[in-house]
């Protein structure tokens, strides 16, 4: 899942928010980690989410959706698509009006800079200066955030217009995402309890994803 989701399910207090955003950012045992157990538990849930998202078969089923020219980005584009989904179906899966909770959010993020490597701190200053949360709702945007994507890989790839194959089968992802969603969150609740009892016990368990 993309930015918007991962911040979404794991935003129960703005430290694990901060982990749900540095789970994109951060490598390695998250014991090693010289950050606030919250933060902690934040990463751990963002990598949970990761791999129950990556073998889920309605995610397969959207991978397989996208053209074999693009088939090796699918992961990066369904991610991105669903973020989309999600803004368009926000009312779905949050109480609170998107534009809320995204201004929220960066206020919480940016608070906490001093926990944040710095390539993290540049998308968070970036992503609240030009409201990524929200755009992702409008296709326009959309197009322009997997360009940019695109621009900042290191080899020439065939991701730029990729919004395309969203386009060209937007009914069938978007069933895809709906089926998907609900079970997403409910995974992510039942994962997000149990990692705050681990560490009311000083238990934090390892994650079994390193990215």
């Amino acid at each position: 899942m993309n930015f918007l989701a991962h911040l979404l399910l794991g935003s129960q207090s703005p430290e694990q928010a901060l982990g749900s955003m540095l789970g994109d950012f951060v490598k390695g045992p998250v014991q090693r980690l010289d950050l606030p157990e919250p933060v902690r538990e934040g990463i751990v849930l963002h990598r949970r989410i990761d791999s129950f998202t990556d073998a889920h078969p309605l995610v397969l089923q959207s991978k397989a959706r996208v053209s074999s020219e693009r088939r090796r980005f699918a992961g990066i584009l369904v991610d991105m698509f669903y973020d989309h989904l999600l803004a368009r179906h926000w009312s779905r899966f949050a109480d609170r009006q998107l534009e809320d909770f995204t201004q929220d959010v960066y206020r919480q993020l940016r608070a906490q800079r001093e926990w944040m490597p710095e390539r993290a701190w540049t998308v968070v200053r970036y992503m609240s200066e030009q409201d990524w949360l929200s755009s992702y709702a409008e296709l326009t945007h959309l197009h322009r955030a997997v360009d940019n994507m695109a621009r900042r890989l290191r080899r020439e790839n065939p991701l730029p217009g990729g919004v395309a194959e969203l386009e060209a089968a937007y009914e069938a992802f978007e069933a895809d995402f709906l089926a998907f969603m609900p079970e997403l969150q409910r995974y992510a609740e039942g994962q997000a309890a149990a990692l705050t009892s681990a560490a009311s016990l000083s238990t934090l368990p390892p994650s079994s994803s390193s990215a």
